[in-house]
């Protein structure tokens, strides 16, 4: 996982997305174990109560649960859930945008399509083997 933060979110809520992005990657699937609070906090340099939140707005969301003893697993069906949720939003959402400014620049359905191949594929992402993140002074980022 990339350790740049965005400004603009909480970094909880950006751990909690790119979990997310995990699950809809295949990187997670499900039954899979979530790395431990304390390795994320760890390596990412992170206030483990930072991660924590992350980790439990996805329970709250059911697309991880916790298991006593045994830390927290995706569960079954969250890449399914998370697709359909994701489909719709994108619907509803971004298409509407994006179908207006292929209309605004007069792009031919054929030509789009011609130029998805040579689209390169986005690294999936990971919660693993990232660079140290810049901090401050303080060390921990939270």
């Amino acid at each position: 996982m990339e350790t740049n933060w965005n400004d603009s979110l909480p970094i909880y809520r950006q751990l909690r997305d790119r979990v997310v992005a995990m699950i809809l990657e295949g990187v997670l699937n499900d039954g899979d174990p979530l790395p431990s609070v304390r390795s994320v906090a760890a390596e990412y340099r992170l206030n483990p109560l930072t991660v924590l939140k992350g980790y439990q707005q996805l329970v709250d969301e059911q697309l991880v649960e916790k298991r006593r003893g045994r830390g927290m697993f995706v569960t079954e069906g969250a890449r399914r859930a998370l697709l359909k949720d994701e489909r719709q939003h994108f619907l509803e959402e971004e298409w509407p945008r994006i179908a207006g400014r292929i209309q605004r620049l007069g792009f031919e359905p054929k030509e789009l399509l011609d130029h998805l191949d040579k689209i390169p594929p986005e690294p999936a992402s990971s919660l693993k083997s990232a660079p140290e993140p810049e901090t401050g002074e303080g060390g921990e980022r939270d």
